[in-house]
């Protein structure tokens, strides 16, 4: 599968299969995450999988009763190790590299066949505690990770023109 392909192929899967997520696929998962590119290329962030049932249905709760989180084998939680840097352009650095290394995972993950969803409703105070994350770590994302067991319509997207100027904002 080529990038384009995954990209056009994936979506957000809410129901999983229960099958075991192969290590060598996880692993393959993670390493693309090491190879992301991040500002000035200081890699300041940890990946935590949580493959615990208990744990994950815990977590369910803090994550707006999403129940996927708990169905799901795998979850991905993406802290950042270091919150302070910002980069020239005045963005912090850790929500960039963080969402440039969980976008190549999901990416990776389609191409292996697995489905994800990537999580933007949930409590990182909760998360913090449960999965006993240190208080200066910042949580930026986390996603389920297994087989799908459904199979989502594409979602309706803008036009290029509608997302695109040239030369000049439009």
């Amino acid at each position: 599968m080529d990038v384009f392909e995954a990209v056009k192929e994936r979506r957000s899967i809410r129901k999983y299969r229960d099958a075991e997520v192969e290590e060598e696929k996880l692993q393959k998962i993670l390493e693309s995450a090491r190879l992301a590119p991040s500002a000035a290329n200081r890699q300041q962030w940890k990946f935590l999988v949580v493959k615990s049932q208990k744990t994950r249905e815990k977590l369910v709760e803090p994550a707006h009763g999403q129940q996927m989180v708990a169905q799901a084998p795998v979850l991905v939680v993406a802290c950042s190790t270091e919150s302070e840097h910002v980069m020239p352009c005045g963005q912090p650095a850790y929500t960039v590299d963080l969402s440039i290394a969980v976008s190549f995972m999901i990416l990776e993950a389609q191409e292996l066949g697995l489905g994800t969803c990537w999580l933007g409703a949930f409590s990182e105070d909760a998360f913090k505690e449960i999965l006993e994350i240190p208080d200066d770590i910042r949580i930026v994302a986390a996603f389920t990770l297994g087989y799908a067991d459904e199979d989502p319509d594409p979602r309706p997207r803008k036009a290029i023109d509608e997302i695109t100027s040239y030369e000049k904002y439009e």
